[in-house]
């Protein structure tokens, strides 16, 4: 723990809620400026401040996986290529590559240091998906790809911004690399302006309190969050604690690739070793350590109910060990796209280990994947051009030992939002024909696993190209204390001649008009004996369609 500065506590708590405030406004300000649905629609991006060294000190209510690795991506950044002595007032340091900091090549991070009185004193972050940034399918999901360079184009950490003039070359090279130039030239202008709603918001509290006070403030709230996760692994049972699932493939060559937690508690310290996982794989289903780390801190944070402030504080009484060329830290250049698939697994994984430790507090798997879908096809609205239609659809939680899951709940690493039905049917050439829960879909128990989701529609254009990246077609979420798997997942091409089943991880996939495309995401596992579930829950099931006859 870091050394302790005295402030007042009412006052320090005061400054708290200015800087979420404040990055809640730079939240906003991206989702009212956005011209992508993938970032207005859902919701796919997250904002931060920063203490003067690079810890992230408060967030807003967005997207763990996003949250959880920004400051692990600034201090790559900060270690290597830029340190914070070249950092000037008016740059923004920009960055998309899983292999300095990033996560996948369609995330990317932006940091703009905030100064007072001629003195570093925060920094503002936004990290953003952006729609489409080139590569080799729509939405720059290439189930194909065996390497990085395969996903899209790909930008080192570099200054966007360089004491205030914006680099307008490298905004060229983006829309040229994208399959959608005005979509994302609009959300990078948007993340960039919401890192000056963040600066603003930091110039408020110093020009309040004076930057001193603003900077021991942030001491004592990262101090705070790590005595509250202290807390929180103190009341574990010291062990070492090992749980494993399988990601089902990686869409080429590798089929249930092993993913193996084992969690160490120590008192008020916390190990988790991913080492036996499985080797890195050929799709790009594969996470770099920073990704990993992220989905562990995502996991123990959950065991903390809420009670522990997500920030780098939080994050100090907890290790992250993998070995080199693994599933869970891959070596360059794997291709990482759909890393979510290894993510959740991960979250799901280190949870599933901590259920020996805290049986009365975690649930059953929830449907541990983020069901991203895309489709190029021609403009509705304007003749001779393209669109790339980009979802992100959800599952079920999992039965937890209180009560049962949620269902077609968005929930565990990302946190997203579904994409209207009304405004996609405006936007692009689809009309839906159902969208709703799946019966039976949730793992059976004492309390029940939540409902996965059907989303289907019909191509209204002459042709379209779809791609899949989907996870939990043959492993569905585990149940926990004699509780049901959830069922898994499935995908369809329906046409003239019948209904085709398509594999969880594809690309390339050709649409003739009338067509129609068929997701089903899994259900959550459920908890406990199904022998135990009362009669009266069991009816209201049957009653809501929830289960069949």
């Amino acid at each position: 723990m870091s050394t302790m500065t005295q402030i007042d506590p009412i006052k320090q708590e005061v400054i708290r809620n200015a800087l979420i405030a404040g990055a809640e406004e730079m939240n906003a300000s991206i989702w009212r400026t956005a011209r992508s649905t993938v970032v207005r629609e859902t919701l796919d991006y997250s904002t931060a401040l920063f203490d003067r060294a690079g810890g992230a000190v408060a967030q807003s209510t967005r997207i763990p996986i996003h949250l959880n690795s920004m400051s692990v991506c600034l201090e790559d950044i900060i270690a290597g290529p830029i340190p914070l002595d070249q950092w000037r007032d008016g740059d923004v340091i920009l960055t998309n590559d899983p292999y300095s900091g990033g996560q996948h090549l369609s995330d990317f991070v932006a940091f703009k240091p905030i100064f007072a009185d001629g003195r570093r004193v925060a920094i503002a972050a936004a990290i953003v998906h952006h729609v489409d940034v080139g590569g080799g399918a729509p939405g720059s999901y290439y189930a194909k790809a065996t390497e990085v360079y395969h996903e899209g184009l790909r930008l080192p950490p570099l200054k966007l911004v360089d004491a205030g003039r914006t680099n307008e070359a490298v905004i060229d090279i983006i829309r040229r690399n994208s399959r959608e130039p005005d979509k994302i030239a609009g959300d990078v202008h948007a993340q960039l302006a919401c890192l000056d709603v963040g600066g603003a918001a930091i110039g408020r509290i110093t020009a309040r309190y004076g930057h001193e006070v603003l900077e021991a403030a942030m001491v004592a709230i990262l101090d705070q969050s790590e005595a509250a996760m202290r807390a929180t692994l103190s009341e574990l049972p010291d062990g070492t604690y090992r749980f494993s699932d399988f990601v089902d493939d990686d869409g080429q060559e590798a089929v249930d690739l092993d993913v193996v937690a084992s969690v160490k508690i120590a008192g008020d310290r916390c190990v988790v070793d991913l080492s036996e996982s499985a080797d890195q794989a050929p799709g790009p289903v594969n996470c770099t350590l920073n990704m990993s780390k992220s989905a562990v801190y995502c996991a123990l944070l959950s065991l903390a109910d809420g009670t522990v402030m997500a920030n780098s504080g939080a994050y100090r009484p907890i290790d992250v060990l993998c070995r080199d060329g693994s599933i869970a830290n891959c070596a360059a250049p794997a291709p990482v796209a759909n890393r979510m698939a290894t993510g959740h697994r991960i979250v799901t994984t280190v949870l599933g280990a901590l259920a020996e430790a805290a049986p009365d507090r975690i649930p059953a798997a929830y449907y541990g994947v983020s069901y991203v879908l895309t489709l190029q096809a021609p403009d509705p609205l304007v003749k001779g051009e393209t669109r790339v239609y980009f979802e992100v659809e959800v599952g079920g939680w999992g039965g937890h030992p209180k009560q049962d899951g949620a269902d077609g709940f968005s929930c565990g690493f990302h946190n997203l939002a579904n994409s209207p039905v009304e405004m996609c049917e405006v936007l692009f050439p689809i009309t839906f024909t159902e969208y709703g829960l799946i019966a039976d879909s949730g793992g059976d128990g004492e309390n029940r696993g939540g409902l996965g989701l059907a989303r289907e529609w019909r191509l209204d254009a002459d042709w379209g190209v779809v791609s899949g990246s989907f996870e939990r077609f043959k492993h569905g979420p585990y149940g926990l204390a004699g509780g049901e798997a959830g069922r898994p997942g499935r995908f369809s091409l329906i046409g003239a001649d019948g209904t085709t089943a398509l594999p969880s991880k594809i690309s390339g996939v050709r649409m003739g008009p009338g067509d129609r495309i068929r997701l089903e995401t899994s259900g959550g596992g459920g908890w406990g004996d199904p022998t135990k579930r009362p009669a009266a829950a069991r009816q209201r099931d049957r009653d809501a369609g929830y289960v069949s006859e």
